[in-house]
């Protein structure tokens, strides 16, 4: 009996998410191109209730963690969507103007432009790690395209889904922004929608997944797949102040972070000095001992705490050598678990094939620049890469030598909470783009519009061809007759 309930309240849910996209479908055609006010009003009113939830957001997320530094929950989930809320409302203006284009000097006064023109209903997927800014983010710019949305919140969420559906559910009617959480068991079911674009953030597994269903639709995605984002430190750049930074992006949500530093690229001369600034680092930010430190987040749950157990296991048993920054007791910290440094590692191991999505830090010695930089291409192309360097000549070939979805010099992350800038991954890490304009073009079509003048003859271009004038624009821009050519 509880298993029949259970699968009437699947089709229940499955029923309603398939209803309110047919009710967005249907209101996006009665209007589909909503006005400047009517967009920058709903980008108002969505980063007043940010503000306006800010604590109980904070809250939720560490209740679904377990433990969620609420500092790194503002920091990260809330002020990052804010501000995004923010560029979007005071550049909106120009980004909706159309564009004026050159037509072809065969067709001199007539008029050309590009004109930026609403998707229609866009649905957007979104992970556990940050489960607000990674909704909230693409959200801003599919409203500010003119778009209805519909949000997919992760099943391990349950907490941080109720406050977002409650927080949006107070601004929107469900026919503009519908959210939907646990209820939905299988994601397939939504990505299979025919939505007009699918913004997914997650794993390049599911990515594929993603690809796939939106396919039968011919529905354009957006995927932002994480990856091993590499910290290449130069042998010139301050090794302590590298460790810092790089220790930092490692411990910040616990590693937990599409955008994190997967493993460090550090002189082999260095390694040791590396290991110690980084042991150094970790107790000044966070203590030797975290057990009961709110500022340090934990692994989200048990299933992806096993998962980097496993990964360490591994290392050890082929070889690696493991030190913990820090005190750790797996029975007594439970998920609170502390960076992890690894040496001696070999490509075989899973440390170096699998994306970390965790509190391990690889170190992998290197010889010259371009061993380094060999290092990274042999592998798929990340979603950021961290250069460490200061001589410009160095940071300008090491990036025309290696490609990434995005960049940050002598820090971490910091590239992708610029929203003047769009961010996206290249390859395996994604493609497509969101944040700022190129979001906003990103979930608008942009449709070509050719204005013809009153006048201009274009029927001379009509058959019967052979006549004077079509045999003078094949001879001008052709150059047929030119004896040259022959």
């Amino acid at each position: 009996m509880k298993f029949s309930n259970l699968q009437n309240d699947e089709s229940s849910a499955t029923e309603q998410m398939q209803l309110i996209f047919s009710q967005q479908r249907a209101n996006f055609d009665a209007e589909p191109y909503p006005d400047l006010e009517s967009r920058r009003t709903k980008l108002f009113k969505l980063k007043k209730q940010i503000i306006r939830y800010q604590d109980v957001i904070a809250a939720a997320i560490n209740t679904d963690f377990s433990s969620r530094s609420i500092d790194e929950s503002k920091l990260l989930d809330l002020l990052g969507s804010v501000l995004e809320a923010e560029h979007a409302i005071r550049h909106l203006r120009r980004w909706m103007r159309p564009s004026k284009r050159s037509t072809e000097l065969l067709f001199l006064s007539n008029r050309l432009r590009v004109q930026y023109q609403p998707k229609g209903v866009v649905g957007v997927v979104v992970p556990w790690n940050f489960p607000v800014y990674l909704a909230l983010g693409p959200l801003v710019a599919a409203l500010a395209a003119g778009n209805r949305v519909m949000i997919k919140l992760p099943e391990v969420t349950p907490a941080t889904n109720a406050v977002v559906k409650r927080m949006l559910g107070e601004i929107f009617k469900e026919d503009e922004v519908a959210v939907f959480g646990e209820e939905i068991t299988d994601p397939a079911q939504f990505t299979s929608l025919p939505f007009n674009h699918i913004v997914f953030t997650g794993s390049p597994a599911i990515g594929r997944v993603v690809m796939r269903a939106a396919a039968e639709n011919l529905t354009p995605v957006t995927l932002e797949l994480g990856g091993k984002s590499p910290a290449l430190v130069s042998r010139h750049y301050p090794l302590a102040d590298a460790a810092k930074r790089v220790l930092h992006g490692k411990a910040t949500n616990c590693g937990q972070i599409c955008v994190a530093p997967d493993y460090a690229l550090v002189p082999k001369e260095k390694i040791d000095e590396f290991v110690e600034e980084c042991k150094s680092n970790f107790a000044a930010m966070y203590g030797n001992n975290i057990s009961n430190n709110t500022n340090y987040t934990s692994i989200v749950n048990d299933r992806h705490l096993k998962r980097l157990q496993e990964i360490l296991e591994d290392a050890k048993q082929n070889g690696a050598h493991i030190i913990a920054c820090g005190e750790y007791n797996p029975k007594q910290d439970a998920r609170r678990m502390p960076v992890h440094i690894v040496l001696n590692c070999t490509p075989q191991m899973r440390i170096m094939k699998e994306e970390l999505f965790g509190p391990i830090l690889p170190i992998v010695a290197y010889d010259t620049l371009d061993d380094a930089i060999n290092f990274i291409k042999a592998g798929e192309r990340p979603l950021a890469l961290y250069c460490f360097t200061h001589d410009a000549n160095e940071r300008d070939y090491i990036l025309k030598n290696t490609h990434s979805g995005g960049v940050t010099i002598n820090d971490w992350g910091w590239h992708v909470v610029n929203h003047d800038a769009p961010f996206g991954g290249i390859g395996n890490s994604g493609m497509g783009t969101y944040h700022g304009e190129e979001g906003f073009r990103e979930l608008s079509h942009a449709k070509t519009v050719f204005i013809r003048h009153r006048f201009f003859p274009t029927q001379l271009f009509y058959p019967p061809y052979g006549t004077w004038i079509q045999k003078l624009a094949l001879r001008f821009f052709l150059k047929q007759g030119d004896p040259n050519l022959k």
